[in-house]
């Protein structure tokens, strides 16, 4: 296949929302596959219909698309998809949920507005995020995007993720959808997946080798994954 063959790929990002984080992927990914990166404001709190609205605006209207949900921007994803859009061909999910992942922050909730974000030191959010795939390269990339966001802005998308829940809209897709889950995800734990499978159970699940920053610090498989995916939802142009 070649460039015009394979489906526009629109990637929405994790909770920095600045997409910076996606240049491993990008690169990984060979160039017959072009990519859109969407990106957020870092000094405006919006909710994710609000941050919904923003992404819709990049989905190309000319031409297929596959739209790839990473972590915090899964169901804004799932959200988009819901709307039967006539260019989307697939729906790619990444270390994300439907509802809030870790129940026991509901009760929390009134604390998030409390939490002291710009005082936690990025080697903690380093070993949360990526673990033992930690690189020097990868925290720098993770440091540079974290601290272009405003606090204000990060505590908002934390509620955001206590309160949503995306589960009837994601039952109701019937598009060709995969779902990368990292088995040392220390963020997202592997019960948000299987509320996803049992949601949809038409959802195909890949596991990988990686830490929450799957798309970071295993680019090289997740790229192979993705582009099995897209060209099983391609077809061929003889």
């Amino acid at each position: 296949m070649n460039r015009s063959e394979l489906p526009t790929l629109v990637l929405l990002p994790g909770m920095d929302g600045t997409g910076q984080l996606f240049s491993p992927l990008v690169s990984a990914l060979r160039p017959d596959i072009e990519t859109i990166v969407v990106r957020y404001p870092c000094d405006i709190a919006l909710s994710y219909e609000e941050l919904e609205a923003i992404a819709r605006k990049s989905l190309p209207t000319d031409r297929p698309f596959i739209l790839l949900g990473e972590s915090f921007s899964g169901p804004i994803a799932i959200s988009l998809t819901a709307l039967h859009l006539p260019q989307q061909t697939g729906l790619i999910l990444c270390s994300t949920f439907i509802k809030n992942p870790r129940p026991v922050f509901k009760s929390l909730k009134r604390l998030i507005t409390l939490l002291p974000i710009e005082l936690f030191p990025t080697r903690w959010l380093s070993k949360i995020l990526l673990g033992r795939f930690s690189t020097a390269s990868l925290r720098a990339a993770l440091n540079e995007a974290i601290t272009q966001v405003t606090p204000s802005v990060m505590r908002s998308r934390l509620r955001s993720v206590v309160e949503v829940d995306v589960s009837v809209q994601l039952a109701g897709l019937d598009i060709a959808t995969l779902y990368l889950r990292a088995s040392q995800d220390w963020v997202v734990p592997q019960t948000a997946s299987i509320r996803v499978l049992e949601a949809n159970p038409k959802v195909l699940e890949v596991v990988l080798d990686a830490p929450h920053c799957l798309l970071q610090a295993s680019a090289t498989e997740a790229a192979r994954a993705i582009r099995h995916f897209m060209e099983s939802v391609s077809p061929a142009v003889e």
